[in-house]
């Protein structure tokens, strides 16, 4: 696309740390850098995003020449967006599927079911479905969507790579524990209850010396994150062994991937999983559950495993923190895998996506 353009972005909340506004603000900055005009609006926007992120209600939101929608939950953008006169791109993040939820919390099933249900509104009023998977892209295909795509996330590992020490968190990883880490809300699909089931095997056949650390929001389903706690209490597990952060800044989250010994998913739905390519970059070997979209992310890298024989789990990640020749393979496959999510690699597929709707 040579000449310039405007392109806007939608996306449903403007706060730092969060996927998909990460990912678009790498695309606004990417589409200004080729001379076209782009904003990000937002349906809510936090004090330190204020600027960067524009309100919704903004009547310049619907003059975008493309319209890029960011999907993952439902909203009164979707009836808005079908009725754009310009372009009309969606970027399909995923929904959870309401199952998950509903032994927990029948609002949040009732909003994951919503949010697949307006999905399906937009199957004839979109001129270009991409998914950040080719995992997400089939189930687009699925609901009726015509034109289809792939668009990986823009995982900007450099905000991690580059961070500063943290003295007070990292003094207290660095003493003579192994640190395993998953970072991602504490939500029923990602089967935090299979990581302390986990942790139990591993306890009691590889190694006492162990710390699981959880990094990531725990508030948004208190139930099930009652749950969790309540198993390590039935396994008597030592509750400082088992680290729930909450949501912390990229200073901190840089520090425990720094100190991570290995990364664990046992999540039964993923739409992409940035925290995989996160582990790619910070050089942490990764143990994942192939689920939804986990194997395509990683592609080969990491060790990924069907079916979920947490036994077998449990002795391949002693391997990966304790056999150094397989560790230095695992980390040697990520670095190689992470090329495919270079920023040249982004800046080609996100050309062809606007040459397709030149």
């Amino acid at each position: 696309m040579s000449k310039s353009v405007t392109i806007n972005q939608w996306i449903a909340a403007a706060h730092r740390g969060d996927a998909i506004g990460d990912n678009a603000r790498v695309l606004r900055d990417m589409f200004r850098a080729w001379g076209h005009e782009s904003h990000i609006f937002s349906l809510t926007i936090d004090n330190d995003m204020e600027g960067d992120a524009l309100p919704w209600t903004d009547a310049a939101s619907r003059d975008g020449d493309i319209t890029i929608y960011h999907y993952a939950v439902p909203s009164p953008m979707t009836e808005a967006f079908g009725r754009l006169p310009g372009t009309r791109i969606l970027h399909y993040h995923n929904v959870t599927p309401a199952h998950f939820f509903a032994p927990w919390d029948a609002g949040l099933a009732r909003f994951c079911q919503v949010g697949r249900e307006q999905l399906a509104t937009m199957a004839d009023r979109t001129d270009l479905a991409l998914g950040v998977s080719e995992y997400n892209r089939a189930e687009l295909e699925s609901l009726g969507f015509g034109e289809t795509g792939v668009l990986p996330i823009a995982v900007d590992t450099d905000r991690l790579r580059n961070a500063g020490p943290v003295p007070a968190i990292e003094s207290i990883l660095a003493h003579d524990f192994v640190n395993i880490l998953f970072v991602g809300r504490i939500a029923p699909n990602k089967k935090i209850e299979d990581v302390i089931r986990l942790a139990e095997i591993y306890k009691r056949y590889v190694d006492f010396r162990y710390r699981f650390i959880f990094v990531g929001k725990y508030d948004a389903v208190p139930s099930y994150y009652a749950s969790i706690r309540g198993l390590i209490s039935e396994y008597r597990m030592m509750n400082e062994r088992f680290w729930f952060t909450g949501a912390v800044p990229d200073i901190e989250l840089a520090a425990y991937y720094r100190h991570a010994h290995a990364y664990v998913s046992l999540s039964e739905h993923e739409g992409f999983c940035v925290p995989l390519v996160e582990s790619m970059a910070m050089d942490v070997p990764v143990l994942a559950y192939g689920a939804g979209a986990v194997p395509e992310t990683l592609g080969g890298a990491g060790v990924c495993f069907t079916p979920k024989d947490l036994e077998q789990a449990a002795e391949v990640l002693a391997a990966l923190i304790y056999d150094e020749p397989f560790r230095t393979q695992v980390i040697t496959g990520q670095r190689a895998r992470l090329k495919d999510f270079s920023r040249e690699r982004l800046e080609s597929q996100v050309r062809s996506v606007l040459a397709a709707v030149a």
